[in-house]
């Protein structure tokens, strides 16, 4: 790392890099990401993600021409089983990341790598998503499904007070989300599905090195618009939207008029390989952002699937 920066720049790329990191990836929830699954089958996923954002975005130390690149590989584990004769999932994941910034016409750049924040999630679908095993569910036909999702971020990133930029962000945060998946239209190939989730933070105590960093509630809603293509739906489509807003900050409880509005849209192609084998390319886009990232990003994905009776 290089530190090259002034006083004032120093503060403004570590913001970035924590909000960014943050928020760079896994914008949306996945499309049809609360249909049901056959339970007792194990799922690992390796995922690269790419994000771009132009701007610092704390308001009170914006530096016209920033910079910022973040390349985030993630390993996530999932195992699906029954709860209460329910479908639910259990996914703990981290990720690695590579984070570098500079100003344009200056001189200053500075980069970071290491570990990210870790997270997991816990997800049951209280309505149409019956826990049926592998031979039961080839018979099974899809329907409205109701998702719960609790997911709970983790202060495990690298992350030191006094450097530029972080990858970790000094804070617990848990997003619960409801979920509702409707399929529709000829042989239930298209898919609407409607989220409403909500982050909510715990303070850093170490903010710029000693003053208090808090954020209020950061709510979003977002709506899915899939269709399954080929005779066994092995490619899926889709068109992404996501609004969120508030997440009012305040430093040593000074308010810093922040309140944000957030619109990202995006884009899905889920290819499924085999049945043991999956494809996911993402990409997603601020089309509006008042205080929040102008971000740009793109990712890949692969998905392994295994387990007893599971061919």
């Amino acid at each position: 790392m290089h530190n090259l920066f002034s006083h004032a720049k120093p503060l403004a790329f570590l913001t970035i890099g924590l909000l960014l990191a943050q928020r760079a990836i896994a914008q949306f929830t996945d499309p049809r990401n609360y249909e049901n699954f056959p339970v007792g089958v194990n799922q690992i996923e390796l995922a690269y993600d790419y994000a771009r954002a132009d701007e610092s975005i704390d308001t009170s130390l914006v530096i016209e021409g920033a910079q910022l690149n973040l390349n985030q590989w993630t390993l996530t584990y999932t195992r699906y089983f029954g709860l209460f004769g329910r479908t639910a999932w259990f996914a703990p994941s981290i990720p690695f990341a590579v984070l570098d910034g500079s100003v344009s016409g200056t001189n200053a750049s500075a980069s970071v790598g290491g570990v990210g924040d870790s997270s997991c999630e816990f997800a049951w679908l209280v309505k149409g998503g019956p826990a049926l095993s592998p031979a039961q569910f080839a018979n099974y036909k899809p329907t409205t499904v109701l998702g719960l999702t609790v997911s709970v971020t983790a202060p495990t990133g690298l992350y030191h007070a006094d450097k530029i930029l972080n990858l970790g962000s000094d804070r617990w945060s848990f997003r619960p989300e409801i979920g509702l998946s409707y399929p529709f239209g000829p042989d239930q190939k298209w898919a609407f599905d409607a989220y409403a989730n909500s982050y909510f933070y715990t303070d850093n105590t170490a903010y710029r090195g000693a003053e208090v960093l808090r954020q209020g509630p950061l709510p979003a809603l977002e709506a899915h618009v899939s269709r399954a293509f080929g005779r066994q739906g092995t490619v899926v489509a889709s068109l992404d939207a996501r609004y969120s807003f508030r997440g009012d900050t305040s430093i040593d409880g000074v308010g810093q008029n922040d309140s944000q509005k957030n619109f990202i849209v995006g884009s899905e192609a889920i290819i499924t390989l085999n049945t043991k084998n999956e494809l996911t390319f993402i990409f997603e886009k601020a089309a509006i952002h008042v205080n929040g990232p102008s971000a740009t990003g793109v990712a890949m994905r692969y998905d392994y699937y295994w387990g007893r009776g599971y061919k």
